[in-house]
């Protein structure tokens, strides 16, 4: 079952600030945009309909530390790592690394919860994640998650 993502990620100019480094909240963009690729891989969508029931993914926890500057035109390598699979959510780990040397860049989680999203009454409600998606994701190995230790 997979548990694991990679995709590629080429840093726009207007993903950039002044001091032409990427501004942080583009890390968070990038972990969106590779968790969805991941669903689109499973052949499922992060807003789908299962049994009738339109689902989704609304988060509660999500952040990320950074190592090391990403600039214009550098290309990032976006490693998803499903870290734990409950009941009725997922955590990410995404680990970025600079293609260029595979050098670690920065570190980032998401935890997400599965909810069912009532469009008429506007509101969304903790489910069970459903068979049809919880039976294609298991948590990655433990020693695939660890972080480096730093000299």
């Amino acid at each position: 079952m997979p548990y694991e993502f990679k995709m590629t990620h080429r840093v726009e100019f207007a993903e950039t600030d002044m001091a032409g480094i990427m501004h942080f909240s583009n890390f968070f963009r990038m972990m969106e945009a590779t968790e969805h690729a991941f669903f689109r891989s499973l052949g499922s969508s992060i807003h789908t309909e299962v049994d009738g029931q339109a689902i989704g993914w609304p988060r509660v926890s999500a952040h990320c530390d950074y190592q090391r500057p990403l600039r214009f035109e550098e290309e990032v390598s976006v490693h998803l790592l499903v870290t734990e699979v409950r009941t009725r959510s997922l955590r990410y780990l995404f680990i970025f690394r600079k293609t260029a040397d595979n050098s670690e860049v920065a570190r980032g989680q998401i935890t997400a919860v599965c909810a069912r999203m009532d469009h008429a009454k506007g509101q969304l409600s903790a489910t069970a994640i459903p068979e049809v998606i919880r039976s294609q994701i298991t948590a990655a190995p433990e020693e695939m998650t660890r972080a480096p230790v730093r000299s």
